[in-house]
């Protein structure tokens, strides 16, 4: 659920999860993290199927102080072009099991070919040791009623920054990471690689659109006003992440967040072989399907009912519970 966006794994699970990309982009020194001082206090959730793991821990350097970091190791995918580099070069391989025709080893790396990509949140706040930490999910069936009652004033009262955002809007920040924009204002946007994505291959592909037009803070706020925006992100965007990386328009998948990572409107394109976090039927709507539903009906996503997840420690829950809607 929405939250002050720090690094997005999403972009994100990044949030991400918003990712978004969520990334570190507020009022931190772009210098390098003292990893070698950060002493681990927990392990706030693993994923063997992702092969990730997530750590709360302290900098106890002096510039650092006992200040709170999460830290998320997760290992990159193989790339096609090493492959013969792996097999060929620099390989040990231990036996652990043979029979037959079938045998078991560990092939051991030298590190330039066993990249782990890190993602750093640092300083970290209680925000982020509580999003990273493996919690309980509960379903919440959100009807129009219940956005107006119960999410968007829960929303309003809260104070999630999204200045990030703006800045990369603005080019104050990763403008060079920009690889398409349309500057209109209104129905304009930027295409930016997912902090998730190394870019190292396409199998992974993770790009995020970014409006620049504001105001406009999720699902729930599109009508067929906005067909003109999300029009262009789907097909500018898709053209642009064919020229640039040669997949095919076919096999993108390109989808909003509903709860997003962050309350100004953007669209996710990953890679359709990609298992990208936060594309499970509860969260991801499908953008051919949203524009489909605004043109037969401008109210469509005001009027209906809207399933997504709640962690138990998201305040939200709380507040659908409160009103009995759990």
């Amino acid at each position: 659920m929405a939250e002050s966006p720090s690094l997005k794994r999403k972009r994100e699970e990044k949030e991400g999860e918003n990712g978004t990309a969520e990334s570190q982009k507020e009022g931190t020194a772009a210098t390098a993290f003292p990893l070698a001082d950060l002493s681990v206090r927990k392990v706030l959730r693993e994923s063997a199927r992702d092969k990730t793991i997530f750590l709360h821990g302290q900098v106890n350097s002096a510039s650092g102080d006992g200040t709170d970091a999460v830290v998320i190791l997760e290992k990159t995918p193989f790339q096609e072009e090493k492959i013969s580099e792996l097999l060929k070069k620099h390989t040990k391989l231990q036996l652990q099991m043979s029979n037959d025709i079938y045998s078991t080893y560990h092939l051991y790396l030298p590190p330039e070919l066993n990249e782990v990509k890190t993602t750093v949140v640092y300083p970290a706040t209680e925000k982020h040791l509580q999003k990273y930490l493996r919690r309980e999910v509960y379903l919440i069936q959100e009807t129009g009623a219940d956005y107006k009652t119960i999410t968007l004033p829960f929303i309003e009262s809260q104070s999630f920054s999204i200045q990030w955002v703006y800045n990369i809007l603005e080019k104050k920040a990763e403008a060079d990471r920009i690889i398409y924009e349309n500057p209109d204002p209104t129905d304009g946007f930027v295409l930016i690689p997912d902090l998730k994505w190394d870019q190292k291959q396409v199998d992974d592909l993770y790009l995020i659109a970014i409006c620049h037009r504001r105001g406009i803070k999720s699902l729930r706020d599109l009508t067929a006003e906005h067909l003109p925006l999300l029009k262009k992100i789907s097909k500018e965007g898709t053209e642009a992440i064919v020229k640039r990386y040669g997949a095919a328009g076919a096999q993108l998948r390109v989808y909003l967040h509903y709860q997003p990572s962050y309350y100004h409107l953007h669209v996710h394109f990953t890679a359709l072989s990609y298992d990208a976090p936060g594309t499970s039927v509860e969260r991801a709507h499908l953008l051919s399907d949203v524009i489909d539903n605004l043109e037969l009906d401008s109210g469509y996503y005001r009027k209906r009912t809207l399933t997504f997840a709640l962690r138990a420690d998201e305040p939200l829950l709380k507040k659908f519970q409160e009103a009995g809607r759990v």
